[in-house]
């Protein structure tokens, strides 16, 4: 996929980062689009406002999708998301069947790849994803600092 597209869904994403943040969520944001590119769900983390440990933004916008195309299997789907998925989220994609995943901000303490969980392309599992990230990972993961500073700074 071509530099240009990625960034500019991540742009979207971002946007959906900022929602979040407005929303005092973790920023993350989320789009998926479908074998022709076209956005078919968007979304950011909402595991606060719905006090839901499984709200975020990947599985939110997984769900969407699967709705709107009416299949849980989301083939030839793409995934962009501001950071790093979590296992979680990371086992979410491949369920549904994603194939492609780019992400922004890489997340030492919580990323499923930084951990070590490199399930993108197990062997034991029937679907592989292929996985790039690094995607405008200065803005997104400013974005991240600068939310939790901001919550640091409100409880000084």
């Amino acid at each position: 996929m071509e530099f240009d597209k990625i960034n500019y869904l991540m742009s979207i994403a971002l946007d959906e980062a900022h929602e979040a943040y407005k929303k005092n969520e973790v920023p993350v944001g989320c789009v998926i689009t479908n074998k022709h590119g076209d956005i078919i769900a968007k979304s950011f983390n909402t595991k606060e406002m719905e006090q839901n440990p499984i709200h975020h933004a990947e599985i939110m916008a997984i769900e969407t999708a699967a709705n709107k195309l009416n299949s849980w299997r989301l083939l030839d789907c793409n995934l962009y998301v501001t950071l790093e998925p979590c296992p979680m989220c990371m086992s979410a994609i491949i369920h549904a069947r994603i194939k492609n995943v780019y992400f922004g901000a890489y997340d030492p303490k919580g990323g499923a790849v930084s951990l070590g969980f490199n399930l993108h392309h197990n062997e034991n599992l029937n679907h592989k994803i292929n996985l790039s990230g690094g995607f405008r990972h200065r803005e997104c993961s400013q974005l991240i600092s600068n939310f939790f500073k901001a919550k640091r700074n409100q409880y000084k």
